[in-house]
């Protein structure tokens, strides 16, 4: 059994505060043969520059960019090492130091996250956040096989050459615990699919059916082809500030609290452990798992969301039920099943009741905390090394009360080749206190929990 000691659990504390000042993306397609990979950033980081009403022209907020840290999840793409290189020339950043980040799915999470320490060290008082993935010079069966090594080779991908089949036993070993229907994965895909239709940045956008979704193909039994997200091109960027340099730039800059925990890579070494409690859990409240026979986190949990959730959560002060006191949540939908085995993982709802979230309607727009209202990756993206920067930009603009500027102006449909549908709906949340990130890699190893908060939506 493992067992943390005192230091294991020592909370993170930045040395100073850090910031979100502003955002940019790219639409996302399964091919973008229009553009080259640095001009798809480029995309992003104008945008980011250009459209987030800052203080200062784009080339002042460029100069004052210290450092950058680039999300890439695989060379193999797009066969060119060193990436981060080629992208840093190609913005006019040299000599400024970069450097590139890779872990897994996680990997745009984890570049937030070394941004963020960067600021909150004082090494930079501006970095920029940027990610990308170009998923389109590759067949699909031999991306699948490049996004399969992401897990253990010498173990699962010698099992499979696919992702779905990584998560296909997760699915049943949930359902078989906690008597979970598959209706609730299904309802999952026609919400976030739904949620999609509404946004510009798009790939899969759908008005499904929970019979639609049932009845469709299987990717791997008993996971669907509209439970499984795709393969994207695309890119975003965030600029991350110290305090100072955040109100210089805008009035309404987001306060960022982020965390990363791990796992083991192969899911056959995980091992039996207490499970550590978040703020509002009690003593004893998941002995029933012991009665049950059944090990945390087992195959039906994901021991690097709970730990960073646990950390974040305290990094920014949630001490009571996290449907309380978030007002969104975007998480990592790469699968109906990773998505429902974190609400418990997180703590939206005990272990054992996740379904619940979705019954409840706290997980619907309008609900008490809704998820996913960027369509996620089911619905929207999954350019690995922009993904976990995507969701944070979707929650920051959602707390700057932006989300009808960057979703719903028919010129930002128009820039991608695109109509704004007649019915579009807007998704702005109305409480705008805190917004929470979870980026995921592989079948858990890495994970990063980010939490953004609205200083003065805070204070009232």
């Amino acid at each position: 059994m493992i067992r943390f000691k005192q230091g294991n659990l020592r909370v993170p504390r930045f040395q100073r505060p850090v910031y979100m000042v502003a955002a940019g993306t790219t639409d996302y397609r399964k091919k973008y043969p229009e553009y080259k990979l640095e001009e798809l950033v480029m995309m992003g980081f104008k945008m980011m520059l250009e459209e987030n009403d800052l203080k200062m022209s784009p080339a002042d907020v460029k100069g004052l960019i210290n450092m950058a840290c680039y999300g890439e999840f695989a060379d193999h793409f797009q066969d060119q090492l060193l990436c981060e290189a080629k992208i840093h020339d190609y913005l006019g950043l040299d000599p400024l130091p970069n450097v590139g980040i890779k872990t897994g799915g996680a990997t745009g999470g984890y570049a937030v996250l070394m941004g963020a320490n960067t600021v909150a060290s004082g090494y930079s008082n501006c970095t920029l956040v940027t990610g990308w993935e170009r998923m389109d010079e590759v067949d699909t069966r031999t991306g699948n096989f490049y996004i399969s090594t992401a897990a253990c080779k010498d173990f699962e991908t010698r099992l499979a050459r696919m992702y779905a089949a990584y998560y296909a036993p997760m699915a049943r070993r949930f359902a078989d615990v906690y008597k979970v229907s598959e209706e609730i994965r299904a309802k999952i895909a026609v919400k976030n699919r739904g949620y999609a239709c509404s946004s510009p940045f798009a790939q899969n956008p759908g008005k499904h059916t929970i019979e639609e979704v049932l009845g469709g193909r299987i990717a791997c039994d008993p996971l669907r082809m509209l439970e499984c997200c795709v393969m994207s091109v695309g890119s975003a960027s965030v600029l991350l500030c110290d305090e100072e340099t955040a109100y210089k730039l805008t009035d309404h800059p987001m306060r960022l609290h982020i965390a990363g925990g791990t796992h083991t890579l192969r899911v056959a070494d995980r091992r039996d452990m207490e499970v550590p409690l978040l703020p509002n859990e009690k003593e004893g409240q998941y002995d029933f798992m012991k009665e049950m026979n059944e090990p945390f986190p087992g195959f039906q949990s994901f021991l690097a969301s709970r730990f960073a959730a646990y950390m974040a959560y305290r990094m920014a002060g949630v001490t009571g039920d996290p449907c309380d006191e978030l007002d969104l949540v975007e998480l990592h939908d790469a699968f109906t099943i990773s998505d429902l085995q974190t609400y418990g993982d997180i703590g939206l709802r005990p272990y054992g009741k996740e379904e619940e979230y979705i019954t409840s309607g706290d997980a619907y727009y309008e609900g008490r905390c809704p998820s996913n209202l960027s369509g996620g990756l089911l619905g929207t993206m999954h350019a690995v090394g922009a993904t976990g920067i995507f969701q944070g930009a979707e929650c920051f603009w959602q707390l700057q009360n932006k989300y009808d500027k960057f979703h719903g102006e028919p010129k930002m449909w128009e820039r991608f080749g695109k109509k704004k549908p007649a019915d579009w709906k807007s998704l702005q949340i109305r409480k705008r206190r805190r917004a929470l990130w979870i980026s995921h890699a592989g079948v858990g190893s890495h994970v990063t929990c980010g939490i953004l908060e609205n200083p003065e939506e805070v204070k009232k």
